[in-house]
């Protein structure tokens, strides 16, 4: 059997994991997967990082060099029908429903006869729904034989827009580690750092969905308890110089900075320096950087907005969750992680050993799974 799994941009690392991960488990079987790689980044993602494409150790196809945006629509379109209908396999896994090439392939795909599967990585709490869009996706959903989804609230979305049970595939998300990660270095990193003034870390685009303003009013009032705590925002975006208003207007000085991209090396050691992550997201499919900071030991303060709230914020463990835009909650959730994680190492021991089970290879066996099970299944 022959299936092509299909994606939208090369940037994505923790992607490239799992996607290593799937060739690997096809080596030995019967079954064989190509990869198609629609583009190489997108607009907002420019700014974090570079391609680094020492994750993708898989055969691929790159459709389109540079940014998505910058592909002309009616070129898009052309070739994606064009690859799908061309094609002389079994199954085709698109990447997401929401656009109108993903609609093109769909369609190549249902007149050349090949199962199809999708990817939905939403949730009902990403955006607004309407009468209308629900129906396009119930229509879209239709035509699929299986799906993929990203945790229990992806579950919930999926059943909600008549999905059947049988057909979901629940595939656990996996963030991209550094080829040197350690685990045993990680517990002991965080075991030995000094006890210091709480140290408050977020990670992300500078974007409105992240809703660090928020953070910041509620750092404003962390402060108060614990005078020379620190803030560290990391990422690149379009709310930046808004932001650093923001931090002026509040008067908190140096207690707050901004340092721009990081690359992994740098990235690990805000992991292992900070006390707790925190990811106000009004709007959040999983949180990925939630994956990150757990693999380092740190635990995190999240928003009840965020996909991966169910699976990985354990209340007391892992971290605490709040109600996205209370920014009293927020802050006391923040303040709580001095007392609740003083044991360092216990705390580490937990984070990690909670997300150890969402692994590349975990990802992947759950998506070759449900491939091989849309094709045994008869029309």
């Amino acid at each position: 059997m022959k299936i092509l799994i299909t994606h939208n941009i090369l940037w994505s690392k923790y992607k490239g994991v799992v996607f290593t991960a799937l060739h690997k488990h096809t080596l030995n079987t019967s079954s064989t997967i190509e990869f198609l790689q629609i583009a190489e980044t997108e607009g907002d993602r420019v700014g974090l990082a570079s391609v680094d494409r020492s994750f993708h150790l898989y055969p691929y196809k790159l459709i389109f060099n540079g940014s998505y945006e910058q592909v002309p629509k009616w070129l898009l379109n052309k070739t994606l029908f064009l690859e799908i209908w061309r094609s002389k396999l079994d199954m085709v896994v698109l990447a997401g429903y929401h656009l109108p090439e993903y609609w093109l392939m769909l369609l190549a795909a249902r007149l050349r006869g090949k199962k199809i599967g999708v990817f939905c990585d939403s949730t009902a709490l990403d955006r607004p729904h309407s009468l209308v869009k629900n129906f396009l996706k119930r229509l879209f959903f239709f035509q699929c034989d299986v799906f993929f989804g990203y945790g229990q609230r992806s579950y919930e979305y999926l059943k909600f827009l008549g999905v059947r049970d049988d057909a979901i595939y629940i595939n656990c998300q996996a963030s991209a580690l550094p080829y040197d990660y350690d685990l045993k270095s990680v517990i002991r990193a965080r075991a030995s750092a000094p006890d210091v003034e709480p140290r408050y870390l977020f990670v992300g685009r500078l974007s409105p969905e992240k809703n660090i303003e928020d953070l910041l009013y509620a750092f404003k009032i962390v402060i108060s308890n614990f005078p020379n705590s620190s803030l560290v925002i990391v990422g690149a975006g379009p709310l930046k110089d808004q932001l650093l208003s923001l931090t002026h207007q509040l008067c908190l000085g140096m207690s707050v900075v901004f340092t721009g991209s990081k690359n992994f090396e740098e990235l690990q050691l805000e992991y292992l320096k900070a006390s707790c992550l925190v990811l106000p997201s009004s709007r959040e499919p999983w949180g990925l950087v939630v994956n990150e900071a757990l693999s380092y030991g740190c635990p995190v303060v999240v928003s009840d907005r965020c996909g991966c709230v169910p699976e990985l914020v354990i209340d007391g463990k892992t971290g605490f969750s709040y109600k996205c835009g209370n920014v009293e909650e927020l802050a006391d959730r923040m303040i709580a992680t001095r007392n609740t994680f003083l044991n360092a190492e216990k705390t580490a021991i937990e984070c990690t050993n909670l997300i150890s089970k969402f692994s590349p290879s975990a990802a992947a066996q759950q998506i070759l799974d449900g491939c091989l099970y849309a094709l045994a299944k008869t029309k």
